[in-house]
């Protein structure tokens, strides 16, 4: 298992980054590697992301040094989505089978983790995230099959998607993590634009559901002070609080969203005028 650490930045800070700066800080180029567990520590809101990809053997996440605790949900609650083929998640021996897009709230306490996959030459890719918490809420299997999405966007405007909304208070209760993805249509290319921010909350995306040439054109940064990040397919952005967070690909894809921070509120944000964008 490895888990890289990032520090967190001001906004003022990044205005003089070069693009190899700007990727080392923010872009997180690795996310799943088969037989292992790739972390992602970032201090904003100290979140906890990355893939675990079981293949001939099952897979754990043991953090309690790294995290000051006895063992990793001690003071923490989960998310996980499923973006690769079928599997299973052991939590304190109880097995759940977490089939291809479906995912899993794992509540603050659960002791032992376990991963494994159905096939190990296909395996399955659970992408987590993971937030601090201050209350055991119940773990709940979240079944793409049963989800109803939101239907956003029009094709004139190039963003038809569609919001699967997993940690979120209509399928389950949580402290503070918000986790979902959204899939564009096909001819579809933006995400989020008009652009915002959430001041109150952090964001982390995965890119996924790529083809291997596609590439998707990240936007961050203040509103006036505009930046951009070029990301293949299963890379990862840390988006802060003050950033905006949109995006262009060459092709349609899909992106995994987490959130954390002040309240669960989705749609808590600060919208911002086309006029502002620099």
């Amino acid at each position: 298992m490895n888990m890289e650490t990032r520090y967190a930045h001001n906004p003022e800070g990044i205005k003089r980054f070069t693009t190899d700066e700007l990727r080392k800080e923010f872009l997180v180029e690795s996310i799943f590697k088969p037989g292992d567990v790739i972390l992602t520590y970032t201090h904003h809101d100290r979140m906890i992301f990355g893939g675990v990809t079981p293949t001939d053997k099952e897979l754990t996440i043991k953090l309690d040094k790294e995290l000051g605790v006895d063992y990793f949900l001690e003071r923490r609650e989960l998310g996980i989505i499923n973006i690769g083929a079928d599997g299973y998640v052991v939590l304190d021996g109880e097995e759940y089978e977490i089939n291809s897009r479906d995912g899993l709230y794992v509540g603050k306490g659960t002791k032992d983790i376990l991963f494994r996959s159905k096939d190990a030459s296909n395996p399955a890719k659970f992408y987590i995230n993971s937030v601090p918490a201050h209350k055991k809420y119940p773990t709940v299997k979240l079944d793409i099959n049963k989800m109803k999405p939101l239907e956003m966007g029009s094709s004139k405007t190039l963003n038809e998607r569609k919001i699967y909304q997993y940690i979120h208070p209509n399928n389950c209760e949580s402290c503070q993590l918000q986790m979902g993805y959204t899939i564009l249509s096909e001819g579809s290319a933006w995400n989020t634009m008009p652009a915002h921010t959430h001041e109150r909350r952090m964001e982390v995306y995965l890119y996924f559901n790529m083809e291997e040439d596609t590439r998707v054109f990240h936007f961050m940064g203040e509103p006036e002070e505009t930046r951009h990040l070029v990301v293949s397919n299963e890379q990862a952005i840390i988006s802060p609080s003050w950033s905006i967070h949109t995006g262009i690909a060459t092709s349609d894809y899909t992106f995994i969203w987490g959130m954390c921070g002040e309240n669960i509120t989705y749609d808590d944000m600060d919208h911002i005028e086309m006029s502002r964008l620099r």
